[in-house]
This record gives C-alpha cells, sequence and structure tokens, in this order.
C-alpha cells in the first residue's frame, strides 16, 4: 500500500509526526510510507529510513498543482495529521481512495474518514494523537517505537571534527536562547545569561550557545554579553541535518519548546526544556518523541512571584546535571 502522511508546518510539528510514520512502516515494511512536507523538512525526512518518498510542498504553488503531484504519487491512502482546506481539497482532486484526518475545520468535508480527537482537550500529547490517527487506517497497528528514532553512523565524527575546531575537552551544554515564539514561555536574554554563567562558574563543562541561521544578530548580541568567556557561539548554517548530528552528542540541551528542542529529544539527547504554563503550550501537549526519561520539562507562568521561584530550582537543577 503506498500511504501519504500530511504535515506541512513547522519542524516541531513535523517531528511530531515521525513515530506515525514509522509504525505505519514497521507494521508492513511493504508498505510505501510518501509524506507531504515544507521546504523545511525535506533534509530531515529524506534521511529517516522509514520514509520512502518525499514530496514537498511551499505552500504557494496551486490547488491543482498540488493535487497533480499527488496523482502522479499513485497513493491509496492517506493520513493528514493537521490539515487545511488547500492540502484537503488537493487529496480529493487527485482522487485518493481513503483520506483520513482529525475531524476539526471545515476541511474536514473533503476527507472520507474523519476521526474526533478534539486535540484542544489535551488528553494525550501531539505525537501521541498522530499515533493514534494510524488505527483508523490499521486497527491492529503497535504504536510502539524506537528511541532515539533517529541515529547517524557519522554523528560522533563529526562532533569531534567540531570539538577539535573549537577546543572543546568536556561535556557540551548548549543553550539554544532564540524564543520561537511567545516570551511567556522562556526566559528572557538577563535570565539566560545568569544561567550560563552559573554552568560556566561550575568549570565542569563546555557551553555552546547554538543559533539559527536566521539568528545572526542574537549570537552577536550573546557574544557582546558573553566576551572573555570561553563560550562556542555557533551559528546553525549546514542544515538541519548536519545540527541534528552535532547535538546528539550533547551532554545537555537547554531551550524553551521549539523545534530545536524537538530535534534534540529525537536525536536521544537530554533535554531542559521551558513551556507556558497553559493547557495549550504544556509540556502535557508538546512533549517530544525521544525518551521521556531524558527530558525535563518547566512551565513558566506568568507571575512573576513564581516565575522567580521556578528560576530558582532550574539553577539549582543545571548544575545538578551529570
Amino acid at each position: 500500500m503506498r500511504i501519504l502522511v500530511v504535515r506541512t508546518d513547522k519542524l516541531g510539528d513535523f517531528i511530531t509526526a515521525l513515530p506515525a510514520l514509522y509504525v505505519l512502516k514497521q507494521h508492513n515494511p511493504e508498505n510505501k510510507i510518501i509524506v507531504l512536507v515544507s521546504p523545511l523538512n525535506k533534509t530531515l525526512a529524506l534521511t529517516c529510513n522509514f520514509i520512502d518518498e518525499v514530496i514537498v510542498d511551499d505552500g504557494q504553488s496551486s490547488v491543482y498543482e498540488l493535487s497533480r503531484k499527488l496523482k502522479n504519487a499513485n497513493i491509496d491512502a492517506s493520513l493528514t495529521l493537521f490539515s487545511n482546506t488547500r492540502v484537503a481539497l488537493a487529496q480529493f482532486l487527485a482522487g485518493i481512495k481513503t483520506r483520513i484526518a482529525p475531524a476539526t475545520k471545515i476541511a474536514q468535508i473533503f476527507y472520507n474518514k474523519r476521526v474526533k480527537q478534539r486535540r484542544s482537550e489535551v488528553k494525550m500529547t501531539e505525537f501521541e494523537y498522530n499515533l493514534a490517527l494510524t488505527k483508523a487506517l490499521f486497527p491492529d497497528i503497535n504504536l510502539e517505537y524506537t528511541k532515539p528514532l533517529l541515529q547517524f553512523d557519522d554523528a560522533k565524527e563529526k562532533y569531534q571534527e567540531f570539538c577539535k575546531n573549537n577546543n572543546i575537552t568536556k561535556d557540551v551544554i548548549a543553550f539554544h536562547v532564540g524564543f520561537g515564539g511567545s516570551s511567556d514561555d522562556n526566559w528572557n536574554l538577563d535570565e539566560y545569561e545568569i544561567l550560563i554563567r552559573e554552568a560556566l562558574y561550575v568549570n565542569k563543562y563546555n557551553v555552546v550557545l547554538t543559533f539559527g541561521p536566521d539568528e545572526k544578530s542574537l549570537k552577536e548580541e550573546m557574544q557582546e554579553r558573553l566576551k572573555n568567556t570561553d563560550i562556542v557561539f555557533y551559528l546553525s548554517t549546514d542544515g538541519i541535518v548536519n545540527f541534528a548530528k552535532l547535538i546528539s552528542n550533547f551532554k545537555l540541551f537547554v531551550s524553551t519548546s521549539t523545534g530545536t528542542y524537538h530535534l534534540a529529544s529525537l536525536v536521544g539527547t537530554p533535554t531542559m526544556t521551558f513551556f507556558g504554563d497553559s493547557k495549550f503550550a504544556s509540556a502535557a501537549r508538546w512533549k517530544s518523541v525521544g525518551d521521556e526519561k531524558l527530558q525535563t520539562h518547566y512551565m513558566l507562568p506568568l507571575d512573576q512571584t513564581k516565575r522567580k521561584e521556578i528560576f530558582e530550582i532550574v539553577k539549582k537543577d543545571l548544575l545538578g546535571q551529570g
């Protein structure tokens, strides 16, 4: 069976789809697993050995162009993990016989198998809702998946080269200070600076600050704040897969709940992650796909007194790593 799985949004959202893709392939290795993804996630999708084909949707082409692309892929069934009217209509026009999606939004009218999930109630995490949707296609499917879900044969080699080039001799704690959304679910840069200096003070780790390719100005600001230190400031410009290889060797990855957190968890790196203190933004919904024992979550309240209390806990826990 040729199965299309649709998840055309951001990096973290796509990573929450990977367990579903894995179990579909494991259910029957003869299944051809095809994904429809945004350009950002193409290289990551191509790296996964449980994905057979990748179709890229830039979101700009017409619904008719997208439908032709899907029709040419000869798809037997589709699972749309997060829908919009455009991708729903394109599947309908492509003549995909079985079209499965959550029963939400007006787009559901273009699917012929709709599953009530009510994700807004947050009874499961996002990746668990995605896994559950596979049962609409195969009721007897095993939802267990391997962790870490993504590993690389050359990751150690890349890390050793990175260490040599940056004079790294100890385990690495990485901080990704970019906000990736509302500032309510992250520390401000002053608070991050305190945490980073605490990590430096114990003299047990090398500290690396990572930045996305569009965060050059943020990198420069942090370099100014933390000048005269031996911190490594790393701007990721060689793609998601190479970044994943690098961070898979880190001792700890500290960040807000953003795509880089999901990437770190995907490759088995321990994470310390900050979430908004609401049902929609919480770890209850956005916990990542990696081993739960390697994930440490903090809900950051709006109340400043409670926020300061959480900050002190984070400092203590950070220094207790390892």
